[in-house]
């Protein structure tokens, strides 16, 4: 699945605004990249997925202790909550701003919450909208959900910045002056190896100059396929998109995903594997099906050529048998049920048994069918007949103010 990546601009939108964007075709690696306007940015394919990045600069983190019993869903509700929790701590008015709960969280425990300016990110995204981009998820470049500490020099060499993340314990991201930088820094044992420092490629140097160690590059790019991968989504609230749009970008992000994503390799293999052993099995016990069908049709077959040894060609052997039967009887001068002695006896102790006293008026009998004119049964005498009659082996029906009975079909 391919994805594309826009990492929105800092400043709110305006006419010349354009964004950075990465196309990657597995969230793993780059495929090109560069800046463009909302309306020549590229599509990210019929089943791809668009996430923003939103920068470090623009959000900040709060840690809440979340109310027993709240609901986590996207409500009016669970923002009064979070504006009240967090009113004390922010300098602007909590309605100019948008709020995003941390992945997993639960009522009644602590969570991050990220804090960004809502009219900005609002915009940013009605533009992307606009422009045919819409967006399925947005992630923050930095989140404070690693397992350890991250480090990382970013900026420019006039304004360079070292940004920490879970750097004490309510400290969720950290933005400083690299110069400040070394004083961050975790002292260490000469045996020990110390914590990794990643460095945007316009800093590195400069990172290594003021830290005093080795720094590995990582560039704008690949930071945000890593928020991308991660499990953020600050699409909340009221900002969060709703109904079938984000349902399907959703569901076409997981499909693209399991098809594409290095890490979902051996689920692919298994799946594949499980298939193919079922396709094997039904093959398997198609073919036997077919090998039982053809030895029951091959027995009937020799049934009858062995008992009427006149038949040569075997069509359909099931009628050609009662065929054969019938012209058996015939010769031997005995009955079969389709005759008219065995269909009236049959048929008079049924009209007795629902419908005592009726006499039919006229009686017609051709082609195994006998038809008894005068007789119109209720329902439920139509009914007691046809149970009678079917235990003999014919079939009754009302037509025509006329009571028709035929021999059952296989008889």
């Amino acid at each position: 699945m391919s994805t594309l990546l826009l990492i929105l601009p800092p400043t709110p939108p305006g006419p010349h605004t354009s964004f950075g964007y990465l196309v990657s075709p597995d969230g793993h690696q780059i495929e090109r990249q560069g800046n463009a306007a909302p309306a020549l940015l590229p599509t990210p394919g019929r089943a791809g997925e668009t996430v923003a990045v939103v920068p470090v600069q623009a959000l900040s983190w709060q840690r809440v202790t979340l109310p027993q019993n709240l609901p986590l869903g996207n409500t009016p509700r669970l923002r009064a909550v979070l504006e009240g929790l967090l009113e004390d701590r922010l300098l602007d008015d909590p309605a100019q701003l948008h709020f995003a709960l941390q992945p997993g969280a639960r009522a009644g425990e602590a969570a991050w919450v990220a804090v960004c300016d809502r009219a900005w990110l609002q915009q940013h995204l009605q533009l992307l909208e606009a422009a045919g981009r819409p967006v399925a998820r947005v992630v923050p470049e930095f989140a404070p959900l690693a397992d350890s500490t991250t480090y990382c020099a970013l900026g420019t060499p006039d304004a360079a910045w070292l940004l920490t993340t879970n750097f004490g314990a309510g400290q969720g991201v950290a933005l400083l002056p690299l110069a400040a930088a070394p004083a961050l820094l975790p002292p260490t044992a000469a045996d020990e190896e110390p914590p990794p420092v990643l460095a945007d490629p316009a800093v590195a140097a400069l990172a290594e100059q003021t830290l005093g160690r080795t720094v590995a590059l990582a560039t704008a790019g690949e930071r945000a396929l890593r928020a991308a991968r991660g499990t953020w989504d600050l699409a909340q609230l009221d900002l969060a998109s709703r109904g079938r749009a984000r349902l399907m970008r959703k569901s076409g992000s997981l499909a693209g995903a399991l098809l594409r994503a290095p890490q979902w390799r051996a689920a692919r293999w298994a799946v594949g594997l499980l298939a193919a052993v079922h396709l094997v099995g039904l093959n398997a016990w198609a073919w036997q099906e077919r090998q039982s069908l053809a030895a029951k049709q091959a027995s009937v077959r020799g049934v009858l050529t062995q008992t009427f040894p006149q038949v040569k060609v075997v069509v359909d052997a099931p009628v050609q048998m009662e065929r054969e039967l019938a012209a058996l009887r015939q010769s031997a001068g005995s009955l079969g049920p389709g005759d008219l002695e065995p269909m009236m006896a049959a048929t008079g102790q049924a009209l007795q048994a629902a419908l005592p006293g009726v006499r039919p008026q006229a009686l017609e009998y051709a082609n195994n069918e006998l038809r008894l004119r005068g007789i119109d049964p209720a329902d439920d005498a139509l009914a007691t007949l046809q149970e009678r009659l079917a235990t003999a082996g014919y079939r009754a029906q009302a037509d025509d103010s006329a009571l028709v009975v035929r021999v059952e079909d296989g008889q």
